[in-house]
Formats: structure tokens, sequence, C-alpha cells
């Protein structure tokens, strides 16, 4: 798993015409390549008349899967610039199709990788992009004296709360980056004056605003 990294938030869209020609981007975060197609089919069911659907998506921790597909435009002027955005942006397990009515104008070789790049940076942006940071849940249980202290600081510092539970003592879940796990160790003893109890728990990703 890695520590951290970057996707799109979600489903999002945008448009734009470019020289009468109207250009809809649709942006989500996938999974799998099945989910990357059956999103790319629902978007060509949805324009069935247009013009020209293009796609293109990359998935995977090590970006093993990358597809560009220009769907009748001349090769290399649409898939491939859409691919290269998500490239340089950074971002996994992301679909990007652009769809195309065709204004009357033609743009051009240049002109295409310029339309379908730029559409698909502008759906990225609009959509919104999020790291996603490794974490791990750290259990501390300590007696209720420490309880205002402890919660206070938590609150006041760079780890987030997950949860408190209120049992024979207090247990305080919090999470901590997962290769920052030793330094809230070493924080939490010298804050508990070696009266707090850690464990580790379950890990997962938390996402955070870009």
């Amino acid at each position: 798993m890695l520590n951290s990294y970057k996707t799109v938030k979600g489903y999002g869209e945008s448009e734009q015409i470019i020289q009468k020609s109207r250009f809809i981007t649709y942006v989500n975060r996938v999974e799998s390549e099945e989910d990357a197609l059956q999103f790319i089919q629902m978007i060509k069911k949805k324009h069935w008349d247009a013009t020209h659907n293009c796609s293109a998506y990359m998935i995977g921790e090590n970006d093993l899967i990358q597809k560009a597909n220009d769907d009748g435009e001349p090769s290399g002027t649409a898939g491939v610039p859409i691919l290269e955005v998500i490239k340089k942006k950074g971002l996994k397990d992301t679909v990007v199709v652009v769809t195309r009515y065709f204004g009357g104008i033609k743009l051009g070789a240049g002109g295409l990788i310029r339309a379908y790049g730029g559409s698909a940076s502008e759906g990225i942006n609009a959509t919104g992009v999020v790291e996603r940071r490794l974490m791990r849940v750290m259990k501390s249980t300590f007696d209720y004296t420490l309880l205002g202290k402890i919660e206070n600081e938590l609150r006041n510092s760079s780890y987030t709360i997950k949860e408190i539970h209120y049992l024979d003592k207090v247990m305080i879940e919090s999470f901590a980056e997962e290769d920052g796990k030793q330094a809230f160790i070493d924080w939490m003893t010298d804050l508990s004056n070696g009266q707090a109890s850690i464990e580790e728990g379950e890990m997962l990703y938390l996402e955070f605003d870009l």
C-alpha cells in the first residue's frame, strides 16, 4: 500500500465551447479497469449522438493500467492528451471522458490536442483533487484524570481524533500517519507521563483536500 497518493474527489463534469464545438468533460474515480470501461460506456450511451466520446484512464498503485481512446479523432489528438493531463497532475484511479459535438470548424491536430487536454484539465479542476494518506488508528487508554489534558492536546495537534470510548478507563482512537506512528507513541507517552497504554489498530486511507 502506498503511504499517500492523489486522485479525484469523485464524480464531476464541466463544459466549454471551442470554435463552435461543444466539449463536455466527465471525470470519475475508479478502482478497476472494469469500473472505468463501465463509466465510459455509460457516457457513450448518454451521448450516443455525439461526434466523439474520447477517453483515458490510469489505474493502480504503480499506474500499471493506462489506456487512451481517440474514438474517431485523428490518432494521438484526443485520448493521449487526456491521459497526459492525468499523468501531469499525478492522479491515480482516475477516468476522464471528453464528449465532443462538432460545430462545423475543423481545429487541426494542434487545436484538437489543446482542446482535449484543456477540457480534461478543466474537468479535473471542477471535480477537485484529494490526497489519500495511509493512516494507522492508534488506541490510547488512560485514567479519566488525564482526559482533559490529553483530549485538549490532541485537538490542538496535527493528529485527528476518530472516536472516544468512555469505559472503565478512557480510550481515544486517533489517526497517525503510518510512517509517523512511532512519533505518535513517543508524543503520547511523554504527554501522559508514561501512564497511557498505546495499541495499534487498523490501517485505512484518509482523504485531504488539495
